[in-house]
């Protein structure tokens, strides 16, 4: 599995939020798919004070514990500093952080992005290497988003060595 390190500033963004954790996901109680029905038929990425609004975070953010652990995942957009929102918005930041980023195969978005955190999952169950669990996320890149052939990018958050 490859992957390239990449050191990124922090961001601010804006969007829709829920807390779970990967055991409710893996059974029938599961949120994250209602999550993305949810901001498809927002519209968020309309909204103004958005910043890159073509650029489509899945930030999980907000860990108990580690990958066992309960967390939020907000999906949203880059917010401009003096972003009001609305009461339908949650905010959260992307942390400061070095990032492992790792890229899907070409695929279904949901079949490929799976198969790469489980990827992940392992790779980290095996490294030296530590995730701090501080913020990690996915990016989607919208002007050409086919989610029937996507490819996607996962960032994680590592201790500096």
């Amino acid at each position: 599995m490859n992957h390239t390190i990449i050191h990124m500033p922090a961001v601010e963004l804006a969007g829709i939020k829920i807390r779970t954790s990967n055991q409710r996901e893996s059974g029938p109680d599961g949120l994250i798919p209602s999550l993305w029905e949810q901001y498809y038929q927002s519209g968020m990425s309309n909204t103004g004070k958005l910043l890159h609004p073509h650029l489509l975070y899945a930030l999980y953010t907000e860990y108990e514990s580690d990958v066992n652990g309960e967390y939020s995942l907000l999906l949203g957009h880059e917010r401009e500093p003096d972003f009001s929102g609305d009461d339908r918005l949650g905010t959260a930041s992307v942390p400061e952080a070095k990032y492992f980023k790792f890229t899907t195969q070409r695929g279904p978005m949901q079949q490929v992005v799976l198969q790469l955190w489980q990827e992940i999952w392992a790779f980290f169950e095996d490294s030296e290497i530590k995730r701090t669990y501080t913020g990690d996320f996915e990016l989607y890149d919208l002007r050409h988003f086919n989610p029937a052939d996507a490819v996607v990018d996962i960032y994680i958050a590592v201790e500096n060595e």
